[in-house]
């Protein structure tokens, strides 16, 4: 150890919140919101890896369930290491644009979540839903749209079922980019990709931007690259569907 190695300070890490926003309405009932359950407790522990190992970003989690109102599972961002996830229940209406505002409201950092002293990197979102909005979403999504943490955060789309395509239509409103709408039609399907989607925002969102002639313009088009490739190439994530013409799964989701 060098004799000046005392004195020196060590940099905080800045924050990158992973939200989670889940619908927990009443068409997710039984097997749709218990294999939710499993699948993000299991996938806890790799995140925290991934917070561990990055020496520039620590990792928070937020989850925000909607039904026919919101609520938060903790008041604020949990460090990935301290988190516990609290099961889900499923019950109640699809208030899509009620989320919308309340995620709009907490992506300030005046008065919301992005308040580290340390500093933030833009966040990842994952939205999780199996059906249409009952409320006007428009509204709510259209001020969520204009906000400037949003626009530079990760958004990805888990289409939980098929049974049309307007589902599909909305979430790529919401993520901006239909190729960040997936749609799974099955438990393990849901299960494979929420860890895989987890993994990957994570890496991507707590890391500084790719550079280079061929590097993707933003976090979120690195994103969907790796995305489209493990689609293509990673047979575990088989009959997984990205876009908004959803066509080849067949729905096989019974009771837990």
């Amino acid at each position: 150890m060098g004799v000046f190695d005392e004195n020196v300070d060590v940099l905080p890490r800045r924050t990158m919140v992973l939200f989670f926003l889940v619908d927990t309405s009443g068409s997710m009932e039984g097997e749709k919101i218990s294999s939710l359950n499993v699948a993000i407790q299991e996938v806890l522990p790799y995140i925290k890896d991934i917070s561990e190992s990055n020496v520039d970003a620590q990792i928070k989690v937020a989850v925000l369930e909607f039904s026919s109102g919101t609520e938060w599972m903790y008041p604020q961002p949990v460090n990935v290491d301290e988190f516990t996830w609290r099961d889900l229940e499923a019950g109640g209406l699809t208030c899509l644009g009620e989320a919308c505002t309340e995620l709009n409201d907490k992506l300030s950092a005046s008065h919301g979540f992005m308040n580290e002293a340390a500093g933030s990197f833009a966040p990842a979102i994952i939205l999780f839903s199996d059906g249409e909005p009952t409320d006007d979403y428009k509204r709510g999504l259209e001020k969520l749209r204009n906000n400037n943490w949003f626009k530079a955060a990760i958004k990805v789309a888990i289409a939980i079922g098929s049974d049309d395509n307007s589902n599909q239509s909305i979430l790529a409103e919401f993520t901006s980019n239909k190729e960040a709408v997936l749609t799974v039609h099955n438990k393990e399907q849901l299960k494979k990709i929420i860890r895989f989607v987890s993994v990957t925002a994570s890496q991507v969102a707590s890391s500084h931007s790719s550079v280079g002639k061929d590097a993707p313009e933003t976090k979120q088009d690195e994103n969907v690259e790796k995305i489209n490739d493990a689609l293509k190439n990673n047979q575990e994530l088989q009959g997984i569907e990205s876009g908004t013409d959803v066509t080849k799964g067949v729905d096989e989701w019974g009771d837990w």
